[in-house]
């Protein structure tokens, strides 16, 4: 991924990335894009393209597949190139560092700009492309779609959501966005998932987690995937993160979606802090957060 990206990005010439750029486009109409089209995408011809793809198939930025024609497409790496290079023409980021966390629907990398930086790349739909088109409404009206599509439309959903709620609620600021991937600033603190807390401080916790999930209400967004591996906790407070799945509170689902995140985050601390945790309504709870009235949730108990 990344890491085997960033040290290619300095020996990769312009015509490198016009091949690259012309795959990105030609695989908005099929998979995998014919020999004989690249041409057109690419504004290389003859022995030049030849020579690109080549080199860029030998960095394993393109594969090749042979069956009824000769065709291409973007691997990851190709498309994680493309960013990669628009951030650094930006003057976004100067380097990319150590992975902060590698899963299935994201990876994210620590990246050298005026501070250290997290730059996040989403991966939704290349392992698992099927379950992904499933599930995210943002591919329900395509006939065609591709990986890169899927990745590229969660970050934009991301990068949108972040940009509305931030600063009023406590998310990592955005700063840049390109295709697939979104430079914010590095989360401080443990994963909520893995923080030990003291009992006695566990119910204040939660009510912070909700204070925010509230103030993302009034800001017009319901986060629509809590979890306790969606929150970092420190000594300043908590920071909520991973919004691709968010929606407008307008949405047909949202009060679902807010009441499903209410069960979620309550239901994490009942089941580890059973004894400091009330045994609250996520219905109530969560029309409490729509309406504005949330002060805790013992007052709900």
């Amino acid at each position: 991924m990344v890491e085997n990206v960033a040290p290619l990005m300095a020996e990769l010439e312009p015509e490198d990335f016009y091949l690259l750029s012309g795959l990105e486009q030609g695989m908005r109409f099929s998979r995998w894009v014919a020999r004989g089209k690249i041409a057109e995408f690419s504004r290389l011809d003859g022995e030049e393209m030849d020579y690109r793809l080549d080199r860029c198939e030998r960095r394993g930025l393109i594969e090749r597949k042979t069956i009824q024609y000769t065709g291409f497409r973007l691997t990851f790496e190709g498309y994680d190139a493309l960013a990669l290079r628009t951030f650094s023409e930006r003057e976004t980021i100067e380097g990319v560092g150590a992975p902060l966390g590698v899963g299935k629907e994201s990876d994210v990398y620590e990246v050298r700009s005026y501070k250290p930086l997290a730059l996040k790349f989403h991966r939704e739909g290349y392992t698992n492309f099927r379950e992904v088109q499933k599930e995210r409404e943002y591919t329900a009206d395509r006939d065609h779609i591709s990986w890169f599509y899927t990745a590229r439309k969660a970050a934009e959903r991301e990068h949108e959501a972040l940009r509305a709620v931030y600063p009023e609620v406590s998310v990592p600021r955005p700063l840049d966005h390109n295709r697939h991937g979104i430079v914010m600033e590095k989360l401080e603190g443990v994963e909520l998932s893995k923080a030990e807390l003291d009992p006695a401080q566990a119910v204040g916790v939660l009510d912070l987690i909700l204070d925010e999930v509230a103030t993302a209400y009034e800001q017009g967004y319901v986060h629509a995937d809590m979890s306790e591996y969606n929150v970092f906790v420190d000594s300043d407070g908590v920071t909520v993160f991973d919004w691709p799945q968010a929606v407008p509170v307008d949405h047909e689902n949202a009060a679902e979606f807010l009441e499903r995140d209410c069960e979620n985050v309550v239901g994490y601390f009942r089941r580890k802090y059973p004894g400091q945790t009330p045994d609250v309504s996520a219905e109530r709870l969560a029309e409490t957060l729509r309406d504005g009235e949330f002060e805790s949730v013992r007052a709900l108990a």
